[in-house]
């Protein structure tokens, strides 16, 4: 198990996690980041959500960001081991968990592996769940086994190059960019962080199953998904997972690409508060 280390720091076992934690005596909001960032993604929802009077704490998946880069462990078995760690030492209760993209992994299997004594709500935000495998058995799915594999070789043979193709498609809807190019380096250089190795494991992730997870989500739940979304299509994922979670809100951003926390902040913080306040 992962010791978590925010500006005090704390006792390493055998992989630390970065964290930030603003405090304060607020119901907890943790922020789970996307790929292949770090929690300095949440830039725009940070000063949002503590205005508010939430505690946030974000923090970076292993691997990536600030956090150590093991050569294993990139499965999310482990990745919600690793959030459990997070919420136990910091005894966080009653608290909203917030999935981005990969991150809506977390949140998933978290709940379908550990339960929902600790969590009081959760958000599923341009969210992989509930299956993007695309095959024989799932054709509604979004990557095939052949283009997982061929994205894990073309990011292990040019990182930055890669880096910088995805982060472009992460923030364009149709044929347009909808961030500056100021953002756009912004996550490209969050990117660079990333263990390159790391970030080829968890693409296999991606495509894990989690339709059983999702059936455990007993707590409040908010979709928020891009209608443009070309990173994670909201058709073969923020609505399958709306339909999957009975009782969920679904929140749909008009011309939103996958970025939408960045693109459509203003929208996102809105919707996300709405949600948290109820």
């Amino acid at each position: 198990m992962p010791t978590v280390k925010g500006s005090s720091g704390l006792l390493s076992k055998d992989v630390e996690l970065h964290y930030e934690d603003t405090g304060g005596t607020g119901r907890p909001v943790v922020l789970i980041h996307g790929w292949p960032l770090s929690g300095r993604s949440w830039a725009d929802q940070v000063p949002a959500l503590t205005e508010a009077g939430y505690r946030v704490v974000t923090y970076d998946r292993r691997g990536f960001g600030e956090s150590d880069k093991p050569e294993k462990g990139y499965d999310y078995d482990t990745f919600a081991d690793d959030l459990k760690e997070l919420l136990d030492e910091l005894d966080l209760r009653d608290a909203s968990l917030v999935g981005f993209s990969m991150g809506g992994g977390e949140v998933a299997r978290y709940i379908g592996k550990h339960g929902t004594d600790r969590v009081h709500s959760a958000v599923f935000a341009s969210a992989i769940p509930p299956f993007l495998l695309k095959s024989d058995d799932h054709p509604e799915g979004g990557l095939d086994k052949d283009t997982v594999e061929g994205m894990q070789a073309d990011l292990r043979k040019d990182p930055s190059g890669f880096f910088d193709t995805f982060t472009t498609g992460f923030f364009t809807a149709g044929d347009d960019l909808k961030v500056t190019e100021a953002q756009r380096q912004d996550a490209l250089a969050l990117a660079a962080q990333a263990d390159p190795e790391a970030a080829a494991q968890c693409i296999a992730a991606w495509v894990e199953d989690f339709r059983d997870d999702l059936t455990k989500v007993d707590v409040p739940t908010l979709v928020i998904h891009g209608d443009s979304d070309g990173t994670v299509p909201f058709e073969v994922s923020g609505q399958k997972t709306h339909e999957a979670v009975a009782g969920s809100e679904l929140h749909v951003v008009k011309d939103g690409p996958h970025g939408i926390n960045v693109s459509h902040k203003d929208e996102f913080n809105t919707a996300l508060l709405t949600f948290l306040a109820k």
